[in-house]
This record gives C-alpha cells, structure tokens and sequence, in this order.
C-alpha cells in the first residue's frame, strides 16, 4: 500500500519543485510573491481611498503624500496600493485562456495530423500574423472596454504561439508505445490527448506558460497607457502611467513608481520561467548522457 508520502508527485508540481533548486527561480519566485502581496494587501493598508480627491494636483513628496499627488490632486500611493489587483489577476486569466485553447488546439493538431493538422496550423498563423496589441484594440475599439473581454481577447491573442509550441512537443510524443497502446484499447480521444500526452509535456507548456504571462503583463499595461484597459477612476498601474505621464520630469513617482511595479512583476515571472527552462535544459543534457 502506498502511503500519502509515496504517492507521485504530478509532474508540473515535481517540474517546479527542481526549478526552485536553481538561485533564479527563488528570486523569480520572491519577486513575484512581492508584487502579489502588494496587490493583495494594498487595498487594505492604503492610506486614503484611491480615487478620493485628498489635495491639490502633482504636492511634492510629504508627511501627508509619501508619493505625492497625482494630476487630480488623489495620493499616488493610494493608487499604487489599490491598482495592483487588475493587472495580476488578469494578466494570469488571460495567460491561463491562451494556454487552454493554445494546448487543445495543438493536440488535436498533433495527434490528428494529416489535412487537420494542416488546416488548424494554417489558421493559428493567420492569428500569429497579427500584433497582439492590434488584435486587441481592433475588437476593443468596436465592442468597448471591458476586463473580461480584455482578459478573453489577449487569451486568443496568446492561442496561436501556444498551440504551434505544444504542437511541436506533442508531436514526438503520439508515436510513443503507450499511445498506441491505449489506442489499441480503444481509449476515448479525449483521455488519449489529456491523460496520455498532456503530462508528458508539461515542463515545456510551464515555460510557456510564464512567458504568456510576461506578454500579458505588458499588453494588459499597454492597453491601459493607451486608454483602452482599466477605465477611470478605477486605479490601475497602467492608467496611472497614462494619466500622468504629462508631468513625468517634474513629478516622475506617479509614473516610474507603477512602472517599476509593472517591471518586477515582469521581471519575477520571467525569472521563474528561465528556471523552469533550466530544470529542462539540464534533464535532456541528462537523458542524452545517460544514452
């Protein structure tokens, strides 16, 4: 009998588990649990509501405004506290619906092959021809603003890499002896591709992963820079670099404060994702000594 100690570890969970050995991923690891933190708690522990007008325009740095004001006379460390929620959870919503139809989409091509195969690459780089800004604002600019059709749009925006990186990966693994055997005992499709192939292919897809996030960190910041994201006055490190920006040599913390912000979210994602890239790296140099 097994017992709870002895039970396999899923793979992704061992997968992450040996990227933390590495000194990148525990940095990566400590940034990233620093921002979420800050965006979690910030609300709570924020002097002032983010969008109450607390003084006059652009103060100084003081005893009231340990990062000033803002161009509508609201505390900029306030807004900072409060405006870190949107664009971590979205920016993981997002990431998360691209690797979902991206990994579906890329089994169904590996394992269908043939002219299937063919026609859902075909499309997936019609998708990728298109910027993921422009794909986005295209729809945005006609539909309207909105958090969950950003989160959805940059999620389909994300599709079309992820489905050619699975793809690829997957496709040395159909050909493998346990998937024919499961075909052979005529296991339903749907199990063959995310009960047979998927776990062997989730070191790779957690890269991927991680870099989907970093691209919709940015995005999703860009989108709110350029007025199309968080709308006012809702606080948001993105619409806070759009709405001060005017000001940005004479009062640089409104902006450079959320851009640092925005940047080590980035950053710590990244990091954990090169750890993880690693942790790979390290187990074909492995496999290919071993033969």
């Amino acid at each position: 009998m097994q017992t709870a100690s002895s039970l396999p570890m899923p793979v992704w969970f061992s997968t992450f588990a040996q990227a933390a050995r590495y000194n990148r991923t525990r940095i990566g690891i400590a940034i990233t649990l620093l921002v979420i933190l800050l965006a979690v708690i910030g609300p709570f522990v924020a002097p002032y509501e983010p969008s109450a007008f607390v003084g006059k325009p652009f103060l100084k740095p003081s005893a009231d405004f340990l990062l000033g004001t803002d161009f509508r006379g609201r505390d900029v460390l306030s807004r900072l506290l409060g405006g870190g929620i949107p664009v971590v959870w979205m920016s993981f919503a997002s990431a998360s619906v691209g690797m979902v139809l991206g990994v579906t989409v890329g089994l169904v091509a590996a394992y269908s092959r043939g002219w299937i195969d063919q026609v859902l690459m075909r499309i997936m780089d019609v998708f990728l021809s298109i910027p993921l800004i422009i794909f986005v604002l295209l729809f945005v600019s006609l539909i309207g603003t909105g958090e969950w059709l950003i989160v959805l749009l940059v999620g389909v925006a994300h599709m079309p890499q992820v489905a050619r990186v699975t793809r690829g990966v997957a496709a040395d693994i159909v050909s493998r002896e346990f998937v024919e055997f499961a075909e052979a005992l005529s296991v339903p499709r749907w199990k063959i591709l995310f009960g047979e192939i998927l776990p062997n292919i989730t070191t790779p897809l957690l890269v991927e992963f991680g870099i989907r996030i970093v691209w919709s960190i940015s995005g999703i910041a860009a989108l709110s820079v350029m007025g199309y994201g968080i709308q006012p006055p809702n606080a948001d490190w993105g619409l806070m670099i759009n709405e001060n920006r005017g000001r940005i040599a004479s009062r640089p913390l409104a902006v450079v404060s959320p851009a640092l912000c925005i940047a080590l979210f980035a950053f710590g994602i990244n990091m954990i994702a090169e750890g993880i890239a690693g942790t790979m790296s390290g187990a074909n140099r492995k496999a290919g000594g071993e033969q």
